[in-house]
């Protein structure tokens, strides 16, 4: 079974199926099916600039002939740097600028994205390798266990206004713009008022403090001890949303549909 895809870097010519040999007179079996090489867990895909025993020959005179190795491990990948002095960036194309380094000489370094883009420095090129790990593995869980259920670390109802005011905040980078610029409170208003017409920059900012004491960013203001300002508010309840998954590009459809007047 097939648990890790590689699609290389764009070429002139199509290559034909086939299996590949390892740089140590092996095989490896991985499958290339179009433009899309298919790794078993176990398997290994070398790479480089030389087409004797890489797996994927990338035709660039600034990749090293042996420049690196993707082994599949059942749901997830690792990724060695074989080579002598650059480093590679692995980028999660779905995140909001999350990224790893992979350092010359790294060996078998674990790769935590889905969807990922592996970035070669290419004497003044970029070349992307995506990969892709679409294999998902759940744990499951016993039933009628005893004691108090688990309280959820966040607790969002999707309905309320106060998250389509958190979804207009993270939509321009769950659209593909990791480092676009924040909202302005003015534009998160333009966005709400066809589906919410009473929108204002008065209600919209009261949702955005509302959300910072909600997801505990800031202590609400019945305790004793306020804290400090919340400089970068917007900045920091997008960050935490996008990290933890509590607004995913689906959720953006609350975008297009009335929201409840709950939390107004």
């Amino acid at each position: 079974m097939y648990s890790i895809i590689v699609v290389p870097p764009p070429t002139t010519e199509d290559e034909h199926s086939g299996t590949y040999g390892d740089a140590h007179g092996g095989t490896y079996g991985a499958k290339r099916t179009g433009t899309q090489i298919r790794l078993a867990p176990g398997e290994r895909l070398a790479f480089g600039r030389s087409a004797n025993g890489n797996g994927l020959a990338i035709a660039h005179e600034g990749v090293s002939r042996n420049a690196g190795e993707i082994t599949a491990q059942g749901a997830f990948w690792v990724l060695s740097n074989l080579s002598a002095h650059q480093t590679y960036v692995v980028e999660n194309p779905e995140g909001a600028g999350e990224h790893i380094k992979v350092g010359p000489g790294r060996l078998d370094a674990p790769v935590p994205f889905e969807f990922a883009r592996i970035v070669l420095p290419a004497a003044g090129d970029l070349l992307p390798i995506e990969v892709w790990a679409p294999r998902h593995d759940y744990l499951r869980s016993p039933e009628g266990l005893d004691g108090a259920t688990t309280t959820p670390a966040f607790s969002v109802d999707r309905t309320k206004r106060y998250f389509a005011v958190l979804a207009a905040l993270c939509e321009p980078r769950l659209r593909g713009e990791p480092h676009a610029p924040l909202p302005t409170v003015d534009q998160v208003v333009e966005r709400l008022r066809p589906h919410w017409p009473a929108a204002s920059r008065t209600s919209v900012q009261w949702n955005i403090d509302y959300l910072a004491v909600k997801l505990r960013l800031k202590p609400g203001p019945d305790t004793a001890d306020t804290g400090p300002r919340l400089n970068g508010k917007k900045e920091s309840l997008i960050s935490l949303a996008l990290r933890f998954d509590l607004v995913r590009e689906d959720d953006l459809l609350v975008l297009t549909e009335p929201t409840s007047r709950a939390a107004r």
